[in-house]
């Protein structure tokens, strides 16, 4: 095999259509744009966000400054579970976010993600309740009943930026080390 044998696959490359080459062609005279307007012009692409003279969307808006106008990156969303949701479980269960998706009370996308007890109804049963956030009238309705509560730590990001005073020394800290030499 030499270089020169090499060639595509077949149907690969596509021959170009050659527009405006005369009317025997099908494609002659106005090269299928049709006749005038800006669409037939060269260079005649009409922006996106335009609206025929209408003022266009992007400018009706209100101006927000901001990281994309919203807070989601940094929002928390909870799933909310209510005390009377815990009557499902059997006394002395520890409940946890994957009891309460195998119990039905939530979704698993829901489950991995953070969950908050809430105090609507009663419970009449001791269990260990594991979850990311108690309202306190949660948290006085499980230990009225003989349970525990215990919060799952999230997770929470170091900051990259430094202070500006992380470098510096305290005035007391300057004393001992020029007392020191």
């Amino acid at each position: 095999m030499k270089l020169s044998d090499l060639r595509p696959a077949p149907g690969s490359h596509k021959r170009e259509r050659r527009v405006g080459r005369g009317h025997g062609s099908g494609r002659g005279k106005t090269a299928g744009r049709g006749t005038k307007g800006q669409k037939a012009r060269t260079g005649g692409t009409i922006h996106r966000a335009f609206s025929g003279g209408q003022t266009r969307l992007s400018k009706r808006l209100p101006f927000l400054r901001g990281l994309g106008n919203s807070n989601i990156p940094f929002r928390h969303d909870y799933s909310i579970v209510n005390v009377n949701d815990l009557e499902l479980f059997e006394p002395g269960t520890q409940v946890t976010p994957d009891a309460l998706v195998t119990a039905g009370l939530m979704t698993k996308a829901k489950g991995r993600g953070l969950v908050k007890i809430l105090g609507e109804g009663e419970v009449n049963r001791a269990l260990t309740v594991r979850a990311h956030k108690f309202s306190a009238s949660a948290r006085a309705k499980i230990e009225a009943a003989g349970g525990t509560v215990e919060i799952i730590p999230t997770k929470v990001h170091e900051k990259t930026k430094r202070r500006k005073d992380e470098g510096k020394k305290t005035p007391e800290q300057r004393d001992i080390t020029s007392r020191s030499t």
